[in-house]
């Protein structure tokens, strides 16, 4: 009798002690949950700083140098612009934290664009090369580009910012244009199968390339105007900054061809397509008027993300697709003009 009642008692407890460790377990996750909400909501407002990272000098050297030294300024445009850390608001922070904290003072002489992109969004690339343009009248410093990889769209046209464009050899170089879509129709589809579709709308055009239905004779027309006008700014900023390039046997010869280093640096696209990336970063020194003996820090900011919006980011459902080769257009650039070589 004495047992069957201990034994009552340590169910009991063993009960007790199990939901009161879920209660406990459910009120942290939905604590720790809260928290990165009103992180992630904060940080609307306030964006969080970017961290600092020591990158090799001309000589290979990341010895942190005392904090009122010179430093050089390295943003990476590698991936495609538009999407990750290359949105416009993340290169702006960028430039806005180059002057505050770790490289307060003046310290920033120089900045050096890291490129291998194969270009990206219209809006975002425009936005990142006006925020390199005013921060680089209003410090009076060079921007120097060296490209690694792929130069292309609007890698391109960002890289017209810079005073001197590099290369290493067996980089690609160019794809000046502007594309939208691919843009599909099943309409045809559609009657084949006996499948309707209806949408409802107010205002005209509002339809306007409607997948599901048949297309008009001038289906689009507004969005070839915006496309021409963004073609036009785009061949007016490469044409000014390189005026080595024609504008006429750039859009009749050249057009949104790539071409190897060397006969990019030929064409007029780039300065030297023989260039390495301590040669680069030496070029730059001395046009930043730094002293061939003056040691200066080359600094990389990169942009801080909370741990629940790299856990988020990480297993997006379109991050997972092409992480199994299902997937190879991104719904970030769905439905936008883009200076993108695909």
């Amino acid at each position: 009798m004495n047992f069957t009642r201990e034994s009552i008692f340590v169910g009991a407890v063993r009960s007790f002690c199990t939901t009161l460790a879920t209660i406990l377990g459910i009120a942290i996750g939905i604590g720790i949950i809260a928290f990165g909400l009103v992180f992630v909501s904060g940080s609307q407002y306030l964006p969080p700083k970017s961290d600092p990272r020591i990158m090799p000098d001309a000589e290979g050297g990341r010895t942190l140098l005392p904090g009122n030294s010179p430093a050089i300024l390295r943003i990476d445009l590698r991936g495609i612009i538009g999407m990750g850390d290359l949105t416009s608001d993340a290169v702006e922070n960028i430039l806005l934290d180059s002057r505050e904290d770790f490289l307060k003072g003046d310290r920033v002489k120089g900045i050096l664009l890291y490129i291998n992109t194969p270009g990206g969004a219209s809006e975002d690339c425009d936005m990142i090369y006006n925020a390199l343009s005013k921060y680089k009248a209003k410090y009076n410093v060079p921007i120097y580009a060296y490209v690694d990889g792929m130069c292309a769209s609007a890698g391109m046209y960002i890289a017209c910012v810079a005073d001197k464009i590099y290369a290493s050899p067996s980089s690609v170089i160019g794809s000046i244009g502007v594309r939208m879509g691919p843009l599909f129709n099943f309409s045809g589809a559609m009657d084949k199968y006996g499948v309707g579709s209806l949408t409802l709308t107010q205002g005209k055009d509002k339809d306007s390339l409607n997948p599901f239905r048949p297309w008009g004779p001038n289906e689009g027309a507004d969005l070839k105007v915006i496309m021409a006008a963004l073609y036009d700014r785009f061949l007016t900023v490469v044409t000014t900054a390189r005026p080595k390039l024609n504008k006429e046997k750039l859009v009749n010869d050249y057009g949104a061809d790539v071409f190897i280093a060397k006969e990019a640096q030929e064409l007029g696209y780039i300065d030297d397509g023989d260039m390495d990336y301590s040669k680069s970063l030496s070029a730059l020194a001395m046009a930043a008027k730094l002293t061939e003996h003056e040691k200066y820090q080359v600094v990389q900011l990169v942009p801080f993300h909370p741990f629940i919006n790299s856990l988020a980011r990480s297993m997006s459902p379109h991050k997972l697709l092409r992480s199994l080769g299902l997937s190879t257009n991104n719904p970030e650039l769905s439905g936008k003009v883009l200076y993108l070589y695909q």
